[in-house]
This record gives C-alpha cells, structure tokens and sequence, in this order.
C-alpha cells in the first residue's frame, strides 16, 4: 500500500474530530499530492462529480495486536460488538473510508490539489485511494442503521460564555458550532466536567451543564494542549 496523498485539516489532535464523514458540512479540507502522484492526468475527469470516497490510515491507532470485539463509545463504552460491526480505529488493518463533497481542484506548482467538504480526518492523515462517489450504486436510502439509528438527530445547544470567540472569523465560529452541537464528549462522560480540544490555531475549552454545551474559554493554543479529561 502507497501512501498517495494526505490531507490538510484544521483537525490537529483526534478529540473534537466529527465521528463521521460529512456530520459537519462547514467543515473544508485540502488533499495534497505526495510524489510521484502529483500528476494533472491523475485526476482528470474527477471535476465532473461531486462527491469522492477517501481510503486512508487510523494513523495513531496501528498496532501489531487486535481484538475481535470493541467498546463503541456510542454505547457509553461499556458495551462489546464485533469489531466489523463498528467503524472503530482499533481494527487488523487500520484503514478509514469517508465520503466527502468535492468542492474544487486546484492546480498549484506542487501538483493537483482537492478542496474538500465534509471531512472528517486529522491534519496529516495519509491517504491511500480516491475514487468516485456513484450515486446509483453507493447510495442506498433503505439502509438501517444497526445501533447507530437516529444518531445523526443527536444535537446539543452551544451557547458562548467567552467573548473572545467573537472575534474569531465567521466561517471558524460556524465550524466550531457545528462540531461542538454533535457533543464531541465520549457517552460515558457526565456533566460539568471541562474539555478541551485544538482547533486550526486555537483552544477551545468547554462543559456540559443542564444539557446545553458552554464554551468556557477560546485561546490561541497547539497541539498537545487540550484534551478530553
């Protein structure tokens, strides 16, 4: 397996990163090229669809071990299913797959660049393949869901208690919102305890109280320093 490209996000550590693909729709990224992949005929024609599946790595989860069952933190983390079951990171081969909105390619000196919606890796993460979304064959609206049914309703409300988060650009404070309102919390984490996660160049400090997400603190930061406590 080559490592054709990897992706550039606002995403800087893995707590705060949407669950999912597609979850947080202002979310934008850029797939840049490695060598020798940085090839105009490689994309040609992809301009014509409007959405794409990325193959890549669970870059920080590769281990030599595996187990056949994990705990799903959408269940509270206290709950076994089968590792095929789930979308976990923890698998025998550590391999991603997200569909996400193709926005545009951009030509650059350094090869063809992807703009991206919707993504939902970290800053860094190798890609191994692009391909085609295809409507008719990969979209199948009689799907069900398992244990993840009605998931995608879960919202909560985000109010600010920092006005420096006001001062942060329009497009930022959306995002934010938006990752924020999907409780980016595990299941089993209770009230009133503060969290942090990274974010493009800031830190964003947060609680859960009564039901509503505040955010409690926004400071320029980097990696390393937030987490999920």
């Amino acid at each position: 397996m080559k490592i054709i490209a990897r992706i550039r996000s606002d995403y800087k550590e893995k707590f705060g990163i949407p669950r999912q693909s597609g979850l947080v729709q202002s979310a934008r990224a850029r797939i840049v090229f490695e060598e020798p992949y940085r090839v105009r005929e490689a994309v040609r024609g992809l301009e014509e669809f409007s959405h794409i599946w990325i193959l890549w790595q669970f870059s920080l989860a590769v281990r030599e071990d595996w187990s056949p069952t994990v705990r799903p933190p959408l269940l509270g983390g206290n709950k076994r299913v089968g590792v095929f079951a789930t979308r976990s990171p923890f698998r025998p081969n550590p391999i991603g797959l997200s569909a996400v909105r193709l926005e545009k390619i951009e030509f650059t000196d350094e090869g063809p660049v992807l703009h991206v919606i919707g993504a939902d890796l970290m800053d860094g993460t190798p890609i191994y393949d692009i391909k085609p979304y295809l409507p008719y064959a990969d979209a199948h609206p009689e799907a069900v869901g398992g244990f993840t049914e009605n998931l995608s309703e879960r919202r909560i409300p985000v109010e600010i208690e920092d006005e420096r988060f006001f001062a942060l650009p329009e497009a930022r404070q959306t995002e934010i919102r938006e990752i924020l309102s999907g409780d980016p919390r595990p299941s089993y984490k209770g009230e009133g305890e503060e969290h942090g996660m990274h974010y493009a160049d800031w830190e964003v400090k947060f609680t859960v109280r009564g039901g509503v997400l505040y955010v409690t603190e926004v400071a320029e930061g980097k990696p390393g320093a937030a987490t999920c406590r």
